[in-house]
């Protein structure tokens, strides 16, 4: 799952190299992903899982694992 999170992130935020993404790598002040970024991401997220990702986990999300983990209990 974290593969699939890391090849989503890289493609939004477009990285060149997404070595610099992990599992505690923060959303924000590292991959330098702003709200914007975070809300096309899950949105991609939820149409490609079929999931409803709600407001209130969204504001939990701060590092990479945090989605991979809710990614994880929704199976």
């Amino acid at each position: 799952m974290f593969e699939e999170v890391k090849a989503l992130l890289a493609k939004q935020l477009k990285l060149k190299d997404d070595s610099i993404i992990k599992p505690d790598s923060k959303i924000k002040a590292d991959l330098g992903a702003d709200s914007i970024d975070i809300l096309q991401l899950l949105m991609t997220l939820e149409e490609e899982k079929g999931i409803v990702i709600p407001d209130e986990e969204l504001a939990t999300f701060t590092v990479v694992q945090d989605i991979v983990d809710y990614l994880e209990k929704q199976k």
